[in-house]
């Protein structure tokens, strides 16, 4: 049996102070041995079971049971957790029309704008709720397509020469927008080439 120096340093306080409480006991109370017996024994059980409290527990020697062999620590169970375990794909794009979004229902106490009836909101409402959807799954069709690299390069001819680089927009494909930005269309007459 190994003793770790603290228990062993504070056994030896122990012995040391048993000593201490005997020696002087039987020397000069010899008239009451049956008196300074009890107190020494009781000082001395007592310093024993303070002295075991320090020492260190046996372990079994016997086979461990599942729940012991099972134990993570704290921070293995927390980093392990998946919490999309249920509904994995729940994240996912496209998802929306897998789950059960619904808009509340028109009562009584319901707001109305002003001008409009239950009715022609409700279609109003359900045109909007439509046109959302709609644009939802034209946005899903779009999601992981991909336009191969190479493609885009050989077309743009880079693999053949440099006049790409010469090109005003140097061999990019500019977005279309949805406005005339050459500022054409707002000049007064005057100023219009012909």
């Amino acid at each position: 049996l190994v003793v770790p120096s603290i228990i062993h340093h504070f056994l030896l306080q122990q012995l040391g102070l048993i000593i201490v409480v005997i020696i002087p006991t039987f020397v000069n109370n010899s008239s009451q041995p049956t008196k300074t017996m009890k107190t020494s024994a009781l000082i001395i059980a007592g310093c024993v079971a303070s002295a075991s409290a320090f020492a260190p527990s046996q372990q079994p020697s016997g086979s461990t049971t599942q729940l012991s062999a099972e134990k993570k620590s704290f921070f293995k169970t927390v980093f392990d957790m998946d919490l999309f375990a249920p509904k994995a794909d729940q994240n996912d794009y496209g998802a929306r029309s897998k789950k059960t979004l619904t808009r509340g229902e028109i009562t009584g106490k319901s707001y109305i704008p002003a001008g409009l009836t239950a009715e022609q909101y409700k279609k109003l409402r359900a045109a909007e709720d439509k046109k959302k959807a709609d644009n939802y799954q034209r946005n899903v069709k779009k999601a992981g397509v991909f336009e191969d690299y190479t493609e885009f390069y050989k077309k743009r001819g880079t693999d053949v020469g440099e006049s790409w680089f010469k090109s005003p927009t140097r061999g990019h494909r500019m977005a279309k927008t949805k406005y005339d930005w050459s500022g054409d269309s707002d000049k007064p007459l005057w100023a219009k080439k012909k």
